[in-house]
This record gives structure tokens, C-alpha cells and sequence, in this order.
């Protein structure tokens, strides 16, 4: 099997004056039971208001802002004002206009026009308030703030996989988190954002924007692909692997990555931290390696000229696995002796649905290095659940099954503290990783004495297949009574 990162197969690109046009490929059919939109009653066909905001990070995060939005073909023009937020309602009367570039793509729900603005010129650490146009009018007024130059204490939440059921299930977690930490600075997602096989995918990209709702027009987000953002194409020479044409058109992102990568591999420096998503499904679907090698020439260029106090690298797939039978051996050699070189601090992924955290986990063994640990977590936000490897269980310092969660990050100039939480709130693993002047890190393990949570439920199929469910509606056999 081979890989094209990009748009190809069915899809391909068409100049239109002012616009480019995409026509998007992916599998057809009935979205069964991993969305809530029922057969013969369309819900996310666009229309001339504006949906689907998102604000993402594109140059400096002090000085600049990028929001995407999605309307149908009747808006023509990407169209936002902004203005310094104040207490006032005369927003309208002081904001600056500001256009951008619009992308027609024809998905499932029919043509759309996907419009991307970039805020630039901004001043740090500054409340900003925008709205982004729509046909003959606007979407509500949002607010961000930007970043301040240098360090400063801040916070952030990181989601595994949400992927499937997302509006029914993964709603309640991302909701709960805005609860917890509402002063968020920014979402980290590791991947698996949605489905992406048998449905209607434009469906399952509008339940993962209406589960977060206004919180994406309001927290930046930062986004790694997974392998079901990839879509199967056949083609004479065989099945190729290309990422979603929703990608591009719905995420306006950093451009700071290899050829032939950019907007899936970036890097964002914040306050202090230095976030650096790299794409470990690009990677794994090319046999020959040359996609994780290039990679690992990128990260380590990153990592090698790196001013900032804290480093958080995300991709999807784990480099030790949680779940039974899914090591990631070529991402393994690739990208964790540099992890590990460059003292990376915290790494986040996603893939297992199921929930791990540890330090050295390539040498077998969940005992802190002074002065040189890596902090690996996998975890799951969706519903979607596998069962833990007896291994895992033996070298991960904490692990969960059937179990959505959230992760809380704060960040200070002398530690890092953590707290993984379930979507009802509940704490269920948490650490402080304290950093001295010199670099040197110290663990301190506050996980609670509460019990690990493991797989209660479940068909014998599914649990022969290590899973405890698939996700989706109906996919779970559950104990009638009580427990």
C-alpha cells in the first residue's frame, strides 16, 4: 500500500475566478449508527450562514490568529472584522475588515465555500473580538486573546480520540473540559477527529464542530491527523492512502513543516512551549520508511533550535502501544531516540482507545530517569473502546479502559502539571513535572488511590476482537440492573 499526502483519486483541483474548487472523494452511503442525522433528513448542508468556526494558529500566536468558517456558494468573499474587545456593544463601529481566501469543495452535503482569514499585526497578550461573514449577513461576535511575547504561565486541554458517535458521545467530554478549565488557551487533538470510513463524512465533520460549538470560535485549536483523517482510493496500481480534502479547506494552519507535508506537520511556539504535531499516519502508510525518516530530519531540526522552557510533541499513533497488538515499531526507531535525545517533556497521543501514561516506556520500564524522562500519555475522548495489553498494564504507571477523558496541562516556568479527568470530572491520574534552572526534571506521581478502570462490558465478540466497544450506537452490549 502506498501513500499521497494530498487531494487525488476522485477528487482533484479546478481554478474558478476568485476561488479554487475541490471536488472531495471518500466513501458514499448511509451513515449508520456512528452520527445522530437520520437517512432522507440532510442536517449540515451549508447554507448562506456562516458555521463551522474554528480559530486555529497560523504565524506567531502574539501576533496573529487564523479563523476558518464555512458557508454555501452564495457567499462569495472571505469577510471578518475584528476589533479590540471591550465592554461595549460598538464593536460594529471600530472594527477593521479583513479578507482572506475562499475554497469551493463539494462533499456529501453539497458545494460549499470554506473561508479562511488571517489576523495579523495583533498586539500581545490583547482581548480581540470578531465575527465572520456569511450572505448578506454575520456570524455572532467571538473573542480570543492573544499571546503574550516570551513566557507566561498559561493552560490547555488535550483530547484523544473522539472519532466516533461524536456528537452523541464526545460532546459531554469536550463540554465537561471547557467546564474544568475555562480559562484554556488552547485544544490539543491527537488525531482521530472523526470516522472517516462507510457515511457520509461532511455528517461526521459537522457533528465534531457542533460538539464543541462556540468553544472552537473562542480557544484556538491545535490538530494532528490520524489515520482516519486518510481516506482509501482505489486506483489501478492498488489502494493509496490520501488525508481528507476536508483537511485543508476546514484547517488553516501552520506552514512550517517538510514538502509535501505542511498544514499536517507544524509547529507552534506559545508562551513558552513549543508544540510540534507531527503526522505518524503519513508515515506508517509508506512502506518505504521515507516519510518517517523525513520527519525525523524536520523534528530534530526543530527540537535542536528550540528557545522555549517546554516542549509537547503530539501525533496519533503511540510509540508504545496501550492496546493489545498495535506497537508502532517503524514510529519506535524513527522518532523516540529523538524524543529522548532532546528531553522532550510531554508527549500526546491517541490511536489505542484506551488510556496509558508513563516515562521511559522504551526501556520496558516506568521508573524515572533523573534529568532526561520523556512523559508519554495515550488516551481517548470518543467512545470507541480497546482493551490493555497485559504489558501495558505492567510498564505504564496508570492505564484505562471503557473509560472518555480530558486532559488539563498547566504550565509554570518550574513545572508542569497535569490531571486526566473523566468525562463526569472525575480525577483519575494526575503529576507534577518539576524543572529546574538547568533543565534537570523531577516526577511527582499524584495519581489517585481510586481503582484502575478496566472493560466491565461487552460482547464476547467484541471482547475477543480486544475491544470493549466499537463507538457507535448499538455497538455495546451493557448489564441490565444495576453497576
Amino acid at each position: 500500500m502506498r501513500s499521497i499526502f494530498g487531494l487525488g483519486g476522485a477528487g482533484h483541483f479546478c481554478l474558478a475566478i476568485g476561488a479554487v474548487v475541490l471536488f472531495g472523494g471518500g466513501a458514499s452511503g448511509v451513515a449508520a449508527q456512528n452520527t445522530l442525522v437520520v437517512e432522507g433528513q440532510p442536517r449540515y448542508e451549508p447554507t448562506g450562514y456562516p458555521d463551522r468556526i474554528v480559530l486555529t494558529f497560523s504565524g506567531s500566536p502574539d501576533r496573529s490568529l487564523a479563523v476558518t468558517w464555512r458557508t454555501d456558494t452564495t457567499s462569495v468573499a472571505a469577510v471578518a472584522e475584528i476589533a479590540v474587545a471591550g465592554p461595549g456593544s460598538w464593536l460594529h463601529t471600530a472594527a477593521e475588515t479583513v479578507t482572506g481566501r475562499t475554497t469551493t469543495f463539494e462533499a456529501e452535503n453539497g458545494v460549499a465555500n470554506h473561508h479562511s482569514v488571517v489576523f495579523s499585526d495583533l498586539r500581545p497578550g490583547t482581548l480581540y473580538a470578531y465575527r465572520v461573514g456569511g450572505t448578506d449577513t454575520w456570524s455572532e461576535w467571538f473573542q480570543f486573546r492573544t499571546a503574550q511575547t516570551g513566557f507566561a504561565p498559561f493552560a490547555f486541554l488535550y483530547f484523544g480520540d473522539a472519532q466516533n458517535a461524536v456528537k452523541s458521545h464526545f460532546s459531554r467530554t469536550i463540554r465537561q473540559a471547557a467546564l474544568d478549565l475555562p480559562e484554556a488557551r488552547t485544544m490539543v487533538f491527537a488525531g482521530d477527529l472523526v470516522n472517516l470510513r462507510d457515511g457520509n463524512h461532511d455528517d461526521e465533520w459537522g457533528e465534531w464542530f457542533d460538539a464543541g460549538g462556540w468553544l472552537h470560535g473562542m480557544i484556538p485549536s491545535i490538530v494532528a491527523a490520524g489515520n482516519h483523517e486518510y481516506v482509501t482510493y482505489s486506483e489501478p496500481t492498488g489502494s493509496v492512502q490520501r488525508l481528507s480534502p476536508h483537511w485543508p479547506v476546514q484547517f488553516t494552519l501552520p506552514e512550517d513543516g517538510p514538502a509535501g507535508l505542511r498544514e499536517a506537520v507544524y509547529s507552534v511556539d506559545f508562551q513558552g512551549v513549543r508544540f510540534i504535531q507531527l503526522n505518524s499516519a503519513a508515515a506508517l502508510y509508506d512502506d518505504t520508511g521515507e516519510t518517517a525518516q523525513q520527519q525525523a530530519a524536520w523534528l530534530e531540526q526543530r527540537l535542536s533550535d528550540n528557545p522555549n522552557r517546554w516542549t509537547v510533541v503530539t501525533f496519533h499513533h503511540p510509540v508504545v502501544s496501550v492496546a493489545r497488538g498495535r506497537d508502532n515499531p517503524q514510529i519506535q526507531e524513527a522518532w523516540q531516540p529523538l524524543l529522548e535525545r532532546y528531553g522532550v517533556d510531554l508527549v500526546l497521543q491517541g490511536h489505542d482507545h484506551a488510556y496509558g501514561r508513563g516515562a521511559n516506556l522504551g526501556n520496558g520500564t516506568a521508573a524515572w530517569t533523573e534529568g532526561t524522562g520523556t512523559m508519554y500519555v495515550v488516551s481517548v475522548s470518543g467512545p470507541k473502546m480497546y482493551l490493555a495489553s497485559d504489558e501495558a498494564k505492567t510498564v505504564f504507571d496508570r492505564v484505562a479502559e471503557d473509560t472518555q477523558l480530558y486532559q488539563i496541562v498547566r504550565v509554570e516556568w518550574d513545572r508542569l502539571v497535569y490531571e486526566a479527568r473523566t468525562a463526569t470530572g472525575e480525577l483519575y491520574d494526575a503529576f507534577t513535572l518539576h524543572k529546574a534552572e538547568d533543565g534537570a526534571k523531577r516526577l511527582e506521581d499524584l495519581r489517585p488511590a481510586s481503582s484502575e478502570r478496566f472493560c466491565e462490558h461487552g460482547d464476547s465478540t467484541l471482547l475477543a476482537r480486544g475491544r470493549c466497544s466499537n463507538g457507535t450506537e448499538g455497538g455495546r452490549t451493557t448489564r441490565r440492573g444495576g453497576g
